[in-house]
């Protein structure tokens, strides 16, 4: 099983690209557990709070691996919680530092902020998106783990993971579709 993680700056198409593709090939996604953690939540987020959206996103992140064959597609990780941490707040906490070191994925996809802006109430940011932008590129270099920058339509940018996830499995050459792997 390949773990796809979608990260990247708000409204650049996360959840849309990781839901299409868990769609497409039959396989599970890992929603941003944010969204529903704040939207129970009934007062504005404060910092202590990122460490109990960190764990929920891990929780689930495990939860939907064990339902997985091939990929995992989750829109969103502890690298969007970093970031966040670190631009609001000037810091982030080490379990959410320590965990982020411990996990890896197969692929990394930062997504481009060349979508259009979509206001949304727990969106905070529709002016800094740039600079966003190059601080996740540069905590990906950091983390030293493969990584493809995802720009163009809603089309363009399933197609071309269409063809990079079809490049990564071994195919079953009678009709051009990824083979189920075992385990």
């Amino acid at each position: 099983m390949r773990k796809i993680l979608f990260t990247g700056p708000e409204s650049t198409g996360k959840t849309q690209t990781a839901q299409q593709l868990a769609a497409r090939y039959h396989e599970p996604w890992v929603p941003e557990y944010a969204r529903a953690f704040l939207q129970q939540l009934g007062r504005p987020y404060r910092e202590a709070d990122l460490l109990d959206i960190a764990r929920g996103q891990l929780a689930a992140e495990d939860a939907q691996a064990k339902k997985a064959n091939n990929f995992l597609f989750c829109d969103t990780s502890l690298i969007v919680i970093k970031v966040w941490s670190e631009y609001k707040y000037g810091r982030c906490h080490p379990w959410i530092l320590e965990q982020l070191a411990r996990r890896s994925y197969d692929l990394i996809v930062l997504c481009g902020i060349d979508t259009p802006w979509t206001p949304d109430p727990q969106r905070e940011h529709p002016d800094e998106r740039e600079e966003l932008y190059q601080i996740y590129q540069r905590e990906l270099q950091a983390l030293e783990q493969p990584y493809i920058e995802l720009w163009g339509s809603e089309a363009e940018r399933l197609n071309k993971m269409d063809t990079h996830l079809k490049n990564t499995l071994p195919t079953d050459n009678s009709n051009g579709q990824p083979k189920k792997q075992n385990g």
